[in-house]
């Protein structure tokens, strides 16, 4: 069984823009959140995997952290299109002031910090490497997509 790309479109917008899904159930159909929150973008050295959670293989360097966005439409959090999780603006991680790593993988998630619950991943293209004195972005063509 799979999803039509109609509702995988409209998850996607519960999800990420706290969009309420029309007439399942009832004419209400799925809510959003009454607060809407923030979800956490998070940079990894190797894909998390299926079975992954937001610390797996995520990178490690003094100055990183998880980046906070807002979960509503037009919020500077996410943009959905198509089936497409993006970053509505560019998404600027904390400068590197020691160690290294390079940045294969993003992924979208519900927490600050720990090993919480991944919601999507996706691949970085270029890769970013880091080191002293790099500042990680990701930019609005970084996507992750519905499969």
């Amino acid at each position: 069984m799979s999803k039509t790309a109609a509702y995988a479109n409209a998850l996607q917008l519960l999800v990420f823009n706290n969009t309420n899904i029309a007439n399942i159930g009832d004419a209400t159909g799925l809510r959003g959140s009454t607060a809407a929150g923030q979800l956490f973008i998070s940079l990894h050295t190797a894909d998390p995997g299926e079975g992954g959670n937001q610390s797996t293989n995520e990178i490690s360097y003094t100055g990183y952290a998880r980046v906070p966005v807002n979960r509503a439409a037009g919020a500077g959090g996410l943009t959905v299109t198509g089936g497409s999780v993006s970053p509505a603006s560019v998404v600027t991680f904390g400068a590197c002031t020691a160690g290294s790593g390079t940045a294969t993988h993003f992924g979208i998630g519900v927490a600050l910090a720990g090993a919480t619950l991944l919601l999507y991943k996706g691949p970085i293209a270029p890769t970013i490497a880091v080191s002293a004195g790099v500042t990680p972005q990701l930019t609005t063509a970084t996507a992750a997509t519905e499969d």
